[in-house]
């Protein structure tokens, strides 16, 4: 019998983009396109096509080599993947350089597709696109810094608004000022004036997307120990002065001897203290809020735009969720089954919610069973990595914490031991409650279901007129009472100081 795969989501046929930008060129397929993308394949190289571009007007012969050999390599791989499709888009080098007409030409014969070059605008609006699709009701300014440029649009509604391009590209900026850090944030601090939106947004939350920016996030990360290394929705509180100190000695150069420069590549380094300088001439100028890293970027938000409406609506945490129950759970059913009953049980228990802290358990849920394949002693600890790190969007960085808390104490129950006890630190006092009632709620349901469908929604749960919260059992089903989910119920009873009981009616 020839096995097949269950790794991967029924359905879906692969879809490739190439994004030809001023400093990389990359290969990323998706899955499918779909409102919870997953990548499929993701290959890059750093060819540098806009270096010297502006004493030369022209892209950089070694970086045009080197593109075109990945490029045929690209075709073969998307063909290898199954991509049905390939999507091409070009960025500021390329649409800017005396040669850049020649090198479309030759790069749509090697990847067998008609490239897209995009304008100033269109890389700011699907940029800004990305962040919409992959942030939580996200509200601000996005910027996108590129090798040549650097794209600003405001974000604050269903639609981007109009954006601007700047010429603020860390490999532009590398050329103008004479590979001279220290000159860069002069040139950008006048280049900025151009963007006046940028004061209207004062107290907003500016979004960084860009390979520059990722890595700066990276080292911010490494310099404060921070306890979960997911680079999407890395916040850093802009007001700190211990922010700014940590950009002024990136942007001065001073990095060599910096915490965590070693996981960043020698060619990432160079440019690290351009994106300093242009990101502290943007809290200079707008007073943000945060700075946000964004995961996701030019190539996410053209995949969201190719989605219908209805899906471009979907929750992106709750889809993603639910394929990884699909891929993992013993039983999705009972995962819809346990958000469903958990959100009644909160009203009951009095555990009221905010929207966002609904979808959260509702998630919570659907992924519960993830690690039910690892051994038993492990599955809280397998659960809450998988968790943390799993490609999920729309979440937050507390967010991801309560997920894989709440799966961890559903698991171990209320421990708090080595990076369970890191996590803490991302949520507040009230979302720890609720990731710590969840968790032992759960323990209570899963005793009494076998993690299987059809016996959740006829548990019935009450607040009884002496006060007690009462679950209980149909009578055709009371096999199913015993000392273990009692005893379970004991701990969630003491945690939340309610009586309760577990009968048979």
């Amino acid at each position: 019998m020839r096995l097949q795969s269950q790794g991967r989501l029924p359905g879906r046929e692969p879809v490739a983009i190439v994004d030809i930008g001023s400093n990389s060129v990359r290969l990323v397929i998706f899955e499918g396109v779909t409102r919870a993308p997953t990548l499929f394949f993701n290959e890059k190289l750093l060819a540098g096509l806009g270096r010297s571009l502006v004493d030369t007007n022209r892209l950089n012969e070694e970086g045009v080599e080197a593109a075109m050999q990945s490029f045929s390599r690209f075709r073969a791989l998307s063909d290898q993947a199954g991509a049905t499709k390939i999507h091409v888009i070009a960025t500021a080098a390329a649409r800017e350089a005396e040669n850049g007409e020649a090198f479309i030409s030759e790069a749509e014969k090697r990847l067998g597709a008609e490239i897209r070059v995009l304008s100033g605008r269109e890389e700011a609006y699907f940029a800004a696109l990305a962040v919409k699709a992959h942030f939580h009701k996200p509200a601000g300014i996005v910027g996108d810094l590129g090798g040549g440029s650097l794209e600003l649009v405001r974000l604050n509604g269903d639609h981007p608004d109009e954006g601007i391009t700047l010429p603020l590209g860390g490999l532009r900026l590398w050329d103008v000022t004479g590979s001279n850090p220290q000159k860069a944030r002069s040139v950008a601090s006048e280049e900025l004036k151009r963007a006046p939106f940028l004061k209207d947004a004062a107290g907003m939350d500016f979004y960084c997307v860009g390979g520059t920016w990722r890595n700066l996030a990276r080292l911010h990360m490494a310099t404060v120990n921070y306890p979960l290394f997911v680079l999407h929705e890395y916040a850093i509180d802009a007001e700190n002065s211990k922010t700014i100190d940590f950009l002024k000695t990136v942007a001065a150069g001073d990095i060599d001897q910096m915490k965590g420069i070693g996981d960043i590549s020698k060619n990432r380094r160079g440019l690290l203290p351009y994106g300093a300088a242009v990101l502290l001439e943007i809290i200079e100028t707008m007073r943000p809020r945060r700075i946000v890293t964004s995961g996701v970027g030019v190539r996410e938000g053209y995949l969201f735009s190719l989605l219908d409406e209805e899906e471009q609506r979907d929750d992106p945490l709750t889809v993603g969720a639910r394929e990884l129950a699909i891929l993992r759970a013993r039983s999705v059913r009972h995962a819809e089954e346990l958000a469903d009953w958990t959100g009644r049980a909160f009203e009951v228990l009095g555990l009221d919610e905010t929207e966002d802290e609904a979808r959260l358990r509702h998630a919570a849920c659907l992924i519960a069973d993830l690690g039910w394949r690892a051994h038993p002693d492990y599955r809280g600890l397998q659960s809450m990595n998988v968790i943390a790190h799993a490609s999920l969007t729309a979440i937050g960085h507390g967010g991801r914490a309560f997920l894989s808390l709440a799966n961890f104490y559903r698991h171990n129950g209320l421990q708090e031991e080595g990076w369970a006890g890191e996590l803490l630190r991302l949520m507040d006092e009230r979302l720890i409650r609720r990731a710590q009632a969840l968790g032992l709620l759960m323990r209570v349901l899963y005793v009494l279901s076998a993690s299987m469908p059809r016996v959740l929604p006829r548990l019935t749960i009450q607040r009884t007129d002496d006060g007690e919260i009462e679950i209980a059992i149909p009578a055709a089903l009371s096999a199913l009472h015993g000392s273990r989910p009692s005893n379970r119920l004991a701990k969630l009873s003491k945690f939340l100081d309610m009586p309760m009981r577990l009968v048979v009616r």
